[in-house]
Formats: C-alpha cells, sequence, structure tokens
C-alpha cells in the first residue's frame, strides 16, 4: 500500500502538471487556434482594468466592427513593431473617406495624440490573463519559444513516467501476491 506522503506528492504532481499545460494552452495554443496574438501589458495606462503583466489575446477584427468601448492592440506609429493596448474613445472619418479611432488609457489623463488608422490595429480584446504577461517580459521571442517547447516537452515526459511509475507500482502487489498462493 502506497504511503500518505506518496500518494500526496503524486496529487501534487498531477496538479502542477494540469496547471502548467493549462497556462500554456491559455498563453500559446488557444490564441492560435483561435487567431489571436499574445501582448503583454507593459505600463500603468490600463493599471485599473488590465494592470502590468497582464497577457492580453487580441483577435483581428474588420474596423466596421470595433466600437467605442473595445480595447484595442495598435500600432504606436504606422510600420513600427511598437504596440499600445488601450479603449477606443470615439470614431471619425478623415477627409479621404477612411475611418479613425481617438483611444485613451483607461488611466491616462488625456486621450492618445494621435488618430489610429485601420492599418495600425492588430486586433481587439478577445480575452486577459493577469500576471501571465510577466514571464513574457524575460524572455525574448526565440527564448519564448524554446521555453514553450521544453515546458511542454518536459511535462510530457514527466506524465509519461509518472503513468509508467503508476502502472508499475500497481502490479507489484498483485504479482506478489500471486506467488504467495502458488507458494501455498
Amino acid at each position: 500500500m502506497k504511503s500518505t506522503a506518496g500518494w500526496i506528492g503524486q496529487v501534487v504532481s498531477w496538479f502542477v502538471i494540469f496547471a502548467m499545460l493549462a497556462v500554456l494552452a491559455v498563453c500559446v495554443l488557444i490564441p492560435r487556434l483561435g487567431g489571436g496574438t499574445p501582448y503583454t501589458i507593459l505600463t500603468g495606462s490600463m493599471k485599473s482594468t488590465l494592470p502590468q503583466g497582464t497577457l492580453v489575446v487580441v483577435k483581428p477584427t474588420p474596423m466596421d466592427q470595433i466600437e467605442i468601448g473595445d480595447v484595442i492592440t495598435f500600432q504606436i506609429k504606422p510600420g513600427e513593431p511598437a504596440v499600445a493596448t488601450h479603449r477606443v474613445t470615439a470614431r471619425t472619418v478623415a477627409d479621404d473617406g477612411t475611418p479613425r479611432f481617438f483611444t485613451k488609457g483607461d488611466d491616462n489623463n488625456a486621450p492618445d495624440r494621435e488618430q489610429v488608422r485601420a492599418e495600425q490595429i492588430r486586433g481587439k480584446l478577445w480575452y486577459s490573463v493577469p500576471v501571465i504577461g510577466r514571464a513574457n517580459t524575460l524572455l525574448d521571442k526565440s527564448q519564448h519559444q524554446a521555453a514553450v517547447v521544453t515546458a511542454g516537452s518536459g511535462l510530457l515526459l514527466y506524465a509519461a513516467f509518472m503513468l509508467v511509475s503508476a502502472a508499475t507500482d500497481s502490479r507489484s502487489p498483485r504479482a506478489s501476491r500471486r506467488k504467495t498462493e502458488v507458494a501455498a
């Protein structure tokens, strides 16, 4: 019979495995399957709703489906990689007929200076997970990919080890019982 400490250790191990798989699913798998892109909130401009370190996942959204009050992620300057995640406060149409958005961070005193154009928008907020984004900021893109693959592989190997170990533990008492029954 397995000791209580061994049983508790196994329960904790399985909990850790499932928790890590859930985090990987939320951060990597779901965004990729759903067509979303994960970003990390780096500043306090949205701290009351999206504090620093929050992982936000945005989905590409047509301009006509973005409404006042929606949170969007957009390029700060067209064609450059830096992005901001702010709330849409107003919608307008430029002289050339193209729609534009006014945005503002929930905790900023003033709206953003520049209007956001369609080509700048990366997507509308799909979901967010507090704190998880902090891990994103510690690694660059290649390190992030390697960490995900390593963590996923390690978890799968550990799960396989636990399954094999549980299967061999459960066979041992039966085998020894059979040997004693045969010997008697």
